[in-house]
């Protein structure tokens, strides 16, 4: 069991060349880091190549844009992304309150 509450917040500041600090809480062993974030309005991630990992992300709350491989995807609660390796995303909360997220990275 993960209890993120017990966690200790790391900010990830301009991530992978993105805009804003990312609030996070990460659980991370020898294959995966499990990642609940928080990314204030006009927050987002860098485009990023995704090389040697999966990504899987799920949103909790909020809503964001979403870059993935030259298509914009539109996430909204309950909704999931998927980021295979070898493929390329970027994250952007556009919208006018807080985006909550889980990832799923796995570490091929």
């Amino acid at each position: 069991m993960i209890r993120f509450d017990d966690l200790e917040t790391k900010i990830l500041s301009n991530f992978q060349g993105g805009e804003g600090d990312i609030s996070a809480k990460i659980s991370a062993d020898d294959t995966h880091r499990i990642i609940k974030s928080v990314y204030a309005p006009g927050v987002s991630t860098g485009y990023h190549l995704h090389d040697v990992s999966d990504e899987i992300i799920f949103i909790l709350s909020g809503s964001c844009k979403v870059l993935h491989e030259g298509k914009e995807e539109r996430l909204l609660p309950g909704d999931c992304s998927y980021c295979k390796k070898g493929e390329s995303h970027a994250v952007i909360n556009d919208g006018e309150t807080d985006l909550v997220m889980f990832a799923v990275v796995t570490n091929l």
